[in-house]
């Protein structure tokens, strides 16, 4: 069983057609998105709860789906339902959260035999102004987690996997050294670690690799102090000592519509978000 393009696009076209944007101000609509991620999760055979707190006197909204023993060791899978201003944020990050919730319904669909608790989580806040603040509400999940000395093996942070080019130099770079490392164009997707933690990242993309038909996985890690390797939620995990790595298409380095209103459904490529989607089930099902 693989995953749904079909649901996949049907996720995204919820998500980018909210109005207005579902940015941490209009609450409306980022409401409707949380109720859609709750509503999904619920049709699933697993436990959904809320994790409720407020921002600036704003309520915000954690939704959780628990599949597994409930007191064992746990897989967190995370994803930002929020964007960044006026814009659909198709990319960023309407495709990390179809792909939470096909990643979901995979373990729902194949009922394998699981060894640890799988956490999937979508977040608000993840944009500015509250990135890199408390108030991120996977900031908000990390220190629960920590406070009640949860047993965490792993968080995987779904972040932009919707975007991928076959143009011969669609891929950029940060500067020369990378460049001379990775593929020229943009048809591969990455995982993302700081420094220190190369052996998890490289059992990442091994557990990955299989499961992903023609796409090149690949993985990096680079020092937390050069700001890319930390770019969204698995950041905030990394703050308590748990491993967590980024699932990403290396955002702006290769899609030129990030954070802009042409970051439209229209620019996925659907095929190719599956077979990421079903890496990442392969991962929890090897960890």
């Amino acid at each position: 069983m693989q995953a749904d393009q079909t649901r996949l696009h049907a996720d995204v076209q919820f998500l980018t057609t909210l109005h207005p944007a579902r940015n941490c101000h209009n609450l409306g609509s980022l409401n409707k998105a949380a109720d859609y991620i709750k509503a999904a999760f619920q049709k699933l055979e697993c436990s959904v709860t809320e994790q409720n707190f407020y921002a600036e006197g704003r309520p915000y909204r954690n939704i959780i789906a628990s599949f597994g023993p409930p007191d064992a060791e746990r897989i967190i899978i995370g994803a930002h339902y929020d964007v960044c201003g006026d814009q659909p944020g198709a990319d960023d990050n309407a495709s990390a959260v179809a792909g939470l919730l096909e990643t979901a319904r995979l373990v729902h669909e194949h009922r394998p035999l699981l060894r640890h608790r799988l956490d999937f989580v979508a977040y608000p806040n993840e944009e500015p102004p509250y990135f890199a603040t408390e108030h991120m509400g996977s900031a908000v999940h990390a220190k629960a987690l920590h406070t009640a000395k949860v047993p965490v093996r792993a968080m995987l942070c779904y972040e932009m996997i919707g975007y991928f080019s076959d143009e011969p130099k669609s891929q950029n770079f940060p500067n020369e050294a990378l460049a001379a490392q990775y593929p020229s164009t943009g048809n591969f997707i990455v995982v993302v670690g700081k420094t220190g933690q190369e052996q998890f990242t490289q059992q990442v993309q091994a557990l990955m690799q299989p499961h992903t038909g023609k796409l090149d996985v690949q993985r990096i890690n680079l020092p937390e102090a050069m700001g890319l390797a930390g770019l969204s939620d698995h950041r905030n995990y990394w703050r308590h000592g748990y491993d967590a790595v980024m699932i990403n298409d290396t955002s702006f380095l290769r899609n030129p519509n990030y954070h802009q209103k042409t970051d439209t459904i229209d620019t996925l490529d659907f095929p190719r978000m599956a077979q990421v989607v079903n890496g990442v089930f392969g991962v929890l099902l090897g960890l």
